[in-house]
């Protein structure tokens, strides 16, 4: 197939354009590079740096390239940065949206996946949180891929659209030639790293008072090679109608159990100091994939905390100043 990937550049859009190269499928990389690397780009892969907020870039590349499908990647994706700087988020995140989806409507491309987020279940009122569980966004950015969620639904409707939104809990882990590399970094995991690599002095562990076995919070982590194979599953079934799902292991790990973890990876002591709790945060987040297991076979095969953290590390270790960058 023939495809666009957006934010190709990015970590989880990398990783995309890296299984869709190696699978012979010819690939378009478009990324304005706000928060992806050149670098990251799989050799392979044709590379347009374009910016989906001015329309005339995409509808060019799309005319030019006339792809089968598109894999929507690029977003502004910070939950606390959207509650500071909304706009970015309820304005440009939606913007660059239509606009895609306009130059995919005018070219005759009518198939899209779409990078959504559980952000959208700010108040589960059960956990695992499964597809239909009420949706009520925990920020301007969550909020955003909800109005994009309900734009592909009425263009299904209306310009016989076919999409999936995929929901993904934390995206984690890395493949020999693309891990996380974010500026500033956020994540937990690579933050972690960060100090088993002596380039922070330690990390914050935001409350210890949690309703958990171990009072930090739980999380689902999920490989991103694992995102990765649901996203081919999800092109391959557009065939037979539009899919929501929910991407997680269906396992949470704590916030110490990480950590754990990486000690025992990376033989290093990562020191913390416990700070109080971030607003917001919940005990527990877990993902219920049933729906995807059942319907497309999917299956997690990075299933335990130690082979998610262990990629990371193999990747850092290899490029521990990031993309563009001597490795060691």
């Amino acid at each position: 197939m023939k495809l666009i990937v957006t934010g190709g550049a990015g970590y989880i859009g990398s990783v995309a354009t890296e299984v869709l190269v190696r699978q012979g499928h010819s690939v378009l990389v478009f990324d304005n590079l706000q928060q992806g690397h050149e670098a990251a780009i799989e050799p392979g892969a044709r590379f347009v740096r374009g910016d989906l907020r001015e329309s005339g870039a995409i509808a060019q590349a799309i005319r030019e390239f006339e792809p089968d499908a598109v894999m929507h990647f690029a977003a502004n994706s910070l939950v606390g940065d959207s509650m500071r700087d909304p706009f970015a988020y309820l304005g440009d995140n939606v913007v660059a949206a239509l606009n895609l989806l306009r130059a995919m409507d005018a070219h005759g491309v009518r198939r899209i996946i779409l990078s959504s987020t559980a952000n959208l279940f700010a108040d589960p009122l059960k956990v695992p949180i499964t597809e239909d569980e009420r949706i009520i966004p925990g920020s301007p950015y969550g909020e955003s891929k909800g109005i994009i969620e309900r734009t592909l639904y009425w263009l299904s409707v209306t310009r016989g659209f076919r999409y999936a939104c995929l929901r993904y809990f934390n995206a984690a882990g890395a493949t020999e030639t693309h891990g996380e590399d974010h500026n500033p970094e956020l994540h937990l995991i690579p933050l972690i790293l960060k100090v088993a690599l002596g380039q922070r002095d330690k990390i914050a562990v935001f409350g210890t008072d949690y309703p958990t076995p171990d009072g930090t919070c739980i999380r689902d982590y999920i490989h991103v090679e694992d995102l990765i194979d649901a996203h081919l599953r999800a092109l391959q079934a557009l065939d037979r109608g539009n899919c929501i799902y929910n991407l997680g292991n269906g396992t949470g790990f704590s916030v110490r159990q990480v950590i754990a973890a990486a000690e025992q990876i990376t033989g290093r002591k990562i020191a913390c100091d416990v700070a109080p709790r971030r607003p917001g945060d919940p005990a527990v987040l877990i993902a219920g994939s049933e729906r995807i297991r059942q319907e497309l076979q999917w299956r997690p095969k990075h299933t335990s905390i130690e082979t998610i953290v262990g990629s990371a590390w193999a990747w850092h270790s290899r490029f521990p100043h990031g993309y563009g960058r001597n490795s060691l």
